[in-house]
């Protein structure tokens, strides 16, 4: 992945984000505040999450624990498989957690040892703090629930929050051009 994608794939998940929120669509609020617990959004998120997963952990070199990817990729299999029967909660959110978690490497590895490119650190910075979401909501997951119930409380926060995204999208969008 080049450095200009790496800063146009999270940009344009920001103005994804943003833009609804900015307009204040009905519709957008709406599955936004039923996202944790949606069983679609939990098929699709939890779903591509446990197969990205387990397609990195099946393509393990031997010196990642590749001599018993195996064993690894079927215990991944049964934990995938039994979280949608023992823990249906809030799965959505785990998943959109996972797909953090497995996408920060390709955009990290792009900035990785370009230090004569300091605008990196704009996609960077989204990207850790991505993380730290990820890993807290993934732990706590009903978090996710009772920060979207406090951004829809008042209707300015939305649309600050939408604001601040979509500004910060543009910005990442508008840097590919720089590489």
């Amino acid at each position: 992945m080049t450095l200009a994608t790496a800063h146009l794939v999270p940009g344009l998940l920001l103005l994804a984000l943003g833009v609804p929120l900015l307009l204040k669509l009905a519709a957008f609020r709406a599955a936004l505040l039923a996202f944790p617990r949606s069983l679609a959004a939990t098929y699709v998120f939890f779903g591509s999450a446990a197969a990205w997963f387990l397609y990195t952990i099946w393509h393990l070199s031997p010196a990642d624990f590749g001599e018993y990817r195996h064993w690894i990729f079927g215990g991944g299999v049964i934990i995938a498989a039994l979280s949608f029967k023992c823990v249906p909660d809030f799965l959505a959110v785990r998943g959109v957690c996972g797909l953090v978690l497995m996408g920060a490497m390709p955009l990290l590895d792009a900035a990785f040892m370009e230090y004569d490119k300091p605008r990196r650190l704009f996609m960077v910075t989204i990207v850790y703090l991505a993380i730290a979401a990820a890993v807290w909501l993934g732990a706590q997951p009903w978090r996710a629930r009772d920060f979207l119930g406090w951004l829809f409380a008042r209707p300015n926060r939305a649309r600050l929050a939408g604001a601040v995204l979509s500004a910060y999208g543009l910005l990442l969008v508008g840097l590919t051009a720089t590489f």
